[in-house]
């Protein structure tokens, strides 16, 4: 298809110029280990998860737990939810799509006593955030950033809102993931999505597309700042790198999105291995204090999970490939230049948010659930283990090219004909001290609200 070959196109023209070879040739920053990364300001925690919130209607849409664990619907009826934090006076603050961010006071069983709505702003849609000490609330719509003073004690924000980021596009992936280091809060991190499916001109980071940017708000200038030209990268080529979470040594981790419609084209015979190709993709970022002008591959370099689809070529899963391969940028360029992933996910399961347990030993992800696939996939929460190694640096404990890293929490017992109309569809995920999260769905239908827990 055309677009493919224009992202090979322009991946050979940038990889000519000397800016691009300095990027891919970078060695990947330096993994200093900070002291270890706090567990996040949190509310306290109910002792079980209960069977049932008085008042609060049945899942609307049913689902399987895995054993030792247990789910219990705490509102629904919200407008589309996707991210969620929690303060420390124990409130859930979730951004509902179309309406603006909404508080949910917790009761000490877990369940929700009260709910209001606390900025009323229709154009945020789903990045959220609370700083280190809980006193400065972050929110996103598709082209700007902003923070309010917030009062923990009270609830309330102060005054008005102060516009941090500017001049992101308003089309495309439009989710704005915000993150901030918990070492230094000073900075923001914000994920930017590509402009489409495949996005060729995002090979050249300066367009700021399919890339993860940092920015010290401690010289935050006049009208904020503006994302295409100001803050530094911390990785590029990275399609819509929505989930990210920091490990025990403050260390960034994504989650990838990858692509849809894909057709495998040599010698002018076209493929389709759209079904299960490409992967989704755990990212290792690293260090937000040191800019990382690392290219993870995308538009052009996609990552293997069902090797069977692709004829021409012997490939595992973890392998990279291009989709038009030709004699200048071919699957062996990806392997040279571009940093492959950590973890492998199924085709289009598309990950939303990711969290680390409190031990780091676990970074659990919501997995939204396909369009791009029959039969469907995903619509799931599932778990990824994670361990050190000697030199203390976290990492997953399967190996890269495995294709069953994880373990399933929540799930479909068949997902196969879920919409986003039919199954639950897990976006935005926090916990809460003691170890407990909590999950909202974004069904079109029905909006929900979910306790989860270990018991027994």
């Amino acid at each position: 298809m055309r677009f493919f070959s224009d992202a090979v196109a322009a991946a050979v023209a940038l990889a000519s110029t000397a800016h691009y070879s300095s990027l891919v040739s970078a060695g990947r920053v330096d993994n200093h280990l900070f002291s270890r990364n706090p567990f996040p300001q949190v509310a306290p925690a109910p002792a079980v998860v209960p069977s049932a919130c008085p008042g609060v209607p049945t899942i609307s849409f049913p689902f399987q737990v895995a054993r030792g664990w247990a789910a219990t619907k705490v509102a629904g009826g919200l407008n589309l939810p996707r991210g969620i934090v929690v303060d420390t006076g124990g409130r859930l603050l979730v951004v509902q799509n179309g309406v603006g961010i909404s508080q949910h006071t917790l009761a000490g069983d877990g369940c929700i006593q009260s709910s209001r709505i606390l900025i009323a702003q229709t154009n945020l849609n789903h990045g959220i955030y609370l700083s280190p000490n809980g006193t400065t609330l972050y929110a996103s719509s598709p082209t700007t950033v902003w923070r309010w003073t917030y009062d923990p004690a009270s609830g309330n924000t102060l005054g008005s809102p102060t516009v941090l980021i500017t001049g992101m596009v308003n089309s495309g992936h439009l989710t704005r993931t915000l993150i901030v280091p918990p070492h230094a809060p000073n900075l923001l991190i914000v994920a930017h999505g590509s402009n489409g499916n495949v996005d060729a001109a995002s090979i050249n980071p300066a367009t700021a597309r399919a890339v993860v940017k940092v920015f010290d708000l401690s010289l935050l200038p006049s009208g904020g700042y503006n994302y295409v030209t100001q803050g530094y990268l911390m990785g590029y080529g990275l399609r819509n790198e929505v989930a990210l979470a920091f490990d025990g040594n403050n260390m960034l981790w994504g989650v990838e999105n990858s692509g849809d419609n894909f057709r495998r084209t040599v010698n002018g015979v076209a493929t389709d291995i759209h079904q299960d190709n490409p992967a989704e993709e755990l990212n290792y970022l690293g260090d937000v204090t040191v800019p990382n002008n690392n290219w993870y591959g995308y538009p052009v370099c996609y990552t293997v999970w069902q090797p069977n689809l692709i004829t021409d070529h012997i490939f595992s899963p973890g392998d990279q490939f291009v989709a038009e391969p030709n004699s200048t940028f071919n699957d062996n360029t990806c392997a040279q230049r571009s940093r492959p992933a950590r973890l492998i996910f199924q085709s289009h399961n598309a990950p939303i948010d990711s969290k680390f347990d409190a031990s780091f030993s676990n970074l659990f992800i919501t997995l939204h659930g396909s369009w791009n696939r029959q039969p469907a996939a995903g619509f799931r929460l599932i778990s990824v283990p994670f361990t050190r190694n000697g030199s203390g640096a976290y990492a997953p404990v399967a190996a890269a090219n495995t294709a069953s890293g994880w373990q399933d929490i929540l799930y479909q017992a068949d997902p196969s004909n879920c919409s986003g109309t039919t199954c639950i569809r897990p976006a935005g995920l926090t916990f809460v001290a003691g170890g407990n999260m909590y999950m909202t769905s974004d069904n079109q239908r029905d909006g929900e609200l979910f306790l989860i827990g270990r018991v027994g």
